[in-house]
């Protein structure tokens, strides 16, 4: 691969191709594309490929994005399952259901659970097999 192939790899990979499309351009191989590409960000050439710096909400690392996807705003699932578990305040909570306990009478919230019919285990197992002033 020649030196004009390699600054063009990197330009067109700036504006957002794909691997196959900078192959055909170019005339050589995907694989070529791609393992020039896998080798230049891995010595940290000070070469980014993204089109917009993103980073990861949770520890700032930059996180690649997919041209034509929804924005990735994590870098893996275990930051963004920190990054939520830090910040419940922020979380939309929509699946909030309220319901009537028909053990006790009480009314509760459940988050998440729209089947769940007792507000705690004590009232399942009293209205399900019987128990205390009922006897």
């Amino acid at each position: 691969m020649t030196n004009e192939q390699r600054m063009m790899i990197v330009s067109l990979r700036k504006k957002g191709q794909g691997y196959m499309s900078i192959a055909n351009t170019l005339g050589i191989s995907a694989n070529t594309v791609k393992s020039f590409c896998r080798r230049t960000e891995k010595k940290g050439s000070g070469t980014d490929f993204s089109v917009d710096e993103h980073k990861c909400k949770c520890c700032g690392k930059p996180v690649l994005q997919a041209p034509g996807r929804k924005e990735k705003k994590f870098c893996s699932d275990s930051c963004r399952i920190k990054w939520w578990n830090s910040h419940l305040d922020q979380v939309d909570r929509r699946a909030i259901y309220k319901k009537e306990c028909p053990g006790c009478g009480k009314s509760f919230s459940v988050y998440g659970n729209a089947g769940r019919k007792y507000c705690c285990h004590a009232c399942y197992i009293k209205d399900r097999f019987g128990g205390g002033e009922d006897e």
